[in-house]
């Protein structure tokens, strides 16, 4: 039996999954990330609890949801989140999108913290958007079973989280990824 073929289906019905938020209407979709915004932080707190102070004393932060596919040499993930100004409490609808070349195979639905320590920072990324790229990681999860190497990183005023809900992906490839404002949320 042939199972390229429905596991490629699959894990391209994933990626198209993230494309944006998921509801018919624009307050059903700012509901729905408002929703994954509030998860994210809960789990991040139980995992790193000095987020819990880390992040409100901080000019800004970003949350996103992503899902991304690998598949031999090529990768390829979108999503969604909300961008929060700490000083004014005001919340930008943000898009993502990622593509890179590499070795892996496999998917994987993540979530993305992004904690601005500087208010320059912080609007760079909300008004021109965000580039960057490299990843390498393993995971293996699946609902509370299994595990996924992510976790922290500090770069030039900025600490980036990444928690892997759920996947199986074994990946090391150069990634260009890309954040803008969702002009049909905002």
């Amino acid at each position: 039996m042939n199972v390229q073929k429905p596991f490629v289906c699959a894990l391209m019905a994933l990626v198209l999954a993230a494309c944006s938020a998921p509801g018919k209407t624009r307050s059903e979709q700012k509901q729905y990330i408002d929703h994954m915004h509030r998860d994210v932080l809960s789990s991040l707190y139980k995992l790193k609890p000095d987020a819990k102070t880390d992040i409100p004393n901080a000019a800004g932060y970003a949350v996103f949801s992503n899902a991304n596919v690998y598949l031999f040499l090529v990768s390829a993930g979108n999503g969604f989140g909300v961008a929060v100004d700490n000083r004014t409490g005001k919340k930008t609808y943000m898009k993502m999108a990622e593509a890179g070349i590499g070795l892996g195979a496999g998917a994987k639905d993540y979530r993305l913290v992004f904690v601005f320590h500087t208010a320059e920072k912080f609007n760079k990324f909300v008004e021109n958007g965000w580039s960057f790229g490299g990843q390498g990681d393993a995971a293996a999860k699946a609902d509370e079973k299994g595990g996924a190497v992510g976790g922290q990183v500090l770069l030039n005023d900025i600490t980036v989280y990444q928690l892997t809900e759920t996947g199986l992906a074994l990946q090391a490839t150069i990634t260009g990824t890309r954040y803008w404002q969702d002009s049909h949320l905002n």
